[in-house]
């Protein structure tokens, strides 16, 4: 039993030792709100990602387009099952469609973000609070520098505990 309570300590300090720059993606792939739904559509599958920042000009985080956004375009709301996706596929009409050719017609806006110098747990507490797979990471301007993801975080700790 000791050896269990140790090993919850130590996996319980992790999240307050990491910071979300520690472990975000600094690389960051965005996309304008003018930008086409299909062409972010095929990013997404393309690069295996569930979502993506949306900036301006001056590459402030102004949204999110993800997965879940472009399938509310068919019906399937964050609240929808893939039953009614099926239903949908079968000529079935679904209420709440989104509409727009555009990021901007869809796009979840204001995004979730975090500043870099907050810790891991604070991060995985927003995502659950908020239920959601990734946060936008920003500077004290609103300007793009990251994000970080359930796996980014996912990782780290697997790092840390082997390590």
């Amino acid at each position: 039993m000791k050896k269990k309570g140790i090993n919850v300590c130590i996996r319980s300090s992790i999240g307050l030792e990491l910071n979300v720059h520690d472990v975000m993606t600094r690389d960051v792939l965005s996309v304008s709100k003018y930008e086409s739904i299909v062409n972010v559509a095929n990013i997404l599958s393309e690069r295996n990602i569930s979502g993506l920042p949306v900036v301006d000009r001056e590459n402030k985080v102004i949204g999110v387009i993800t997965q879940a956004d472009i399938l509310s375009m068919v019906g399937v709301s964050h609240e929808r099952t893939f039953k009614d996706l099926l239903r949908y596929l079968r000529g079935e009409n679904l209420p709440e469609c989104r509409r727009g050719d555009y990021v901007g017609d869809v796009m979840t806006s204001p995004a979730h973000t975090i500043r870099p110098n907050q810790t891991i747990a604070e991060a995985v507490k927003i995502m659950a609070e908020k239920n959601i797979r990734r946060l936008i990471v920003v500077d004290e301007k609103n300007t793009l520098i990251g994000i970080i993801t359930r796996a980014d975080i996912l990782r780290a700790v697997i790092r840390n505990l082997a390590g």
